[in-house]
């Protein structure tokens, strides 16, 4: 369970939700100690520092709350994980090859690092003693079914995003039944809000290229619906995962709400115009592995974490395009 004085690893920290969390626990726990281990292919040292002041390399020892200790490699490294490990009484593992596309594109990346780097996560926590790992997983292992989505949904996955995340699940509840870990896997919906100027997902993607006066494409025709969760709401899951003694379990962290892409598309288009920016919209192909309908029953997490999402999409939405007004060039 975390405490005050607890040493937390993040991988993938320098990233959008991972900065989020970082923030967060500094605040709620001022003597935490946080490492990070990031390759820095999408977030930086310099998104890093935005939320915290930042040591390089293990050799500074411990994680203390004085400064975030940044470690820069490859979870695919199990040397690497296991002594960025050592010490620690917490992992929070969000280091992944993301998204449906990159999987189709690539699927031996995908599973090589969502699926090898899980493990090596999981067996760095065996072997160093670590009690607790938190997973960031998704809607993608249920596949194509009739939504709303749940726990006990038997999995089918469509794309191999799909699939290396479940196969990091499966994984998570062995080491918990067999050696004792503390796994719980969190299966996010569609993360979106500010921070995340780095990120490929719909919202964020149709911010940046609205604000640099580039046409927004949808795939197919709109009507596929997702279910989108505010930054905040789900570093709050997270945090709950933390200091909860559930473990074992999976659970499904989005709004449970059905929402079209091209609703989403028009609320953004709404809240640019606010701000005197037009978004002009085309329509491409549908993507290979791409399911139709997806959102999420959440009651597990409520009867379960006592979690639940409280900011609007609409609300949501208006603090992203404010937050990318502001930062304007920073991502272009």
């Amino acid at each position: 369970m975390l405490m005050n004085d607890s040493k937390v690893l993040i991988t993938g920290g320098c990233g959008f939700i991972g900065t989020a969390l970082i923030r967060t626990l500094r605040r709620l726990y001022p003597r935490i100690g946080i490492r990070v281990l990031d390759s820095l292919l999408t977030g930086t040292e310099e998104d890093l520092a935005s939320v915290a002041p930042v040591r390089n390399g293990m050799d500074s020892g411990l994680p203390s709350s004085d400064a975030v200790q940044l470690v820069v490699g490859d979870i695919r490294d199990p040397e690497l994980i296991r002594e960025a490990a050592s010490g620690c009484s917490a992992i929070v593992h969000l280091a992944a090859n993301t998204g449906v596309g990159p999987s189709v594109e690539d699927p031996r990346l995908d599973m090589e690092v969502n699926v090898q780097g899980t493990f090596n996560v999981l067996e760095a926590a065996r072997l160093e003693g670590v009690p607790r790992m938190v997973f960031a997983s998704s809607g993608a292992p249920v596949g194509e079914i009739e939504p709303p989505i749940h726990e006990e949904v038997a999995p089918h996955p469509v794309s191999p995003y799909g699939s290396s995340k479940l196969a990091g699940e499966g994984y998570c509840s062995s080491y918990w039944r067999t050696f004792g870990v503390e796994t719980v896997c969190l299966r996010f919906g569609n993360v979106y809000g500010p921070g995340s100027g780095h990120k490929s997902s719909v919202v964020a993607k149709f911010i940046r290229e609205a604000l640099a006066d580039k046409t927004c494409h949808i795939y197919g025709d709109g009507r596929q619906t997702r279910d989108f969760i505010y930054i905040d709401d789900l570093v709050y899951a997270i945090q709950l995962s933390l200091e909860s003694d559930v473990a074992g379990e999976t659970f499904q962290i989005a709004c449970g709400m059905e929402r079209t892409v091209a609703e989403i598309a028009e609320l953004i288009s709404t809240a640019l115009a606010r701000k005197g920016v037009e978004m002009r919209v085309e329509h491409e192909a549908a993507r290979r592995g791409d399911v139709l309908r997806n959102y999420s029953d959440t009651r597990k997490a409520k009867n379960m974490l006592g979690w639940q999402p409280e900011v609007s999409l609409e609300e949501g939405i208006e603090r992203t395009v404010n937050d990318f007004l502001n930062t304007r060039g920073k991502y272009e």
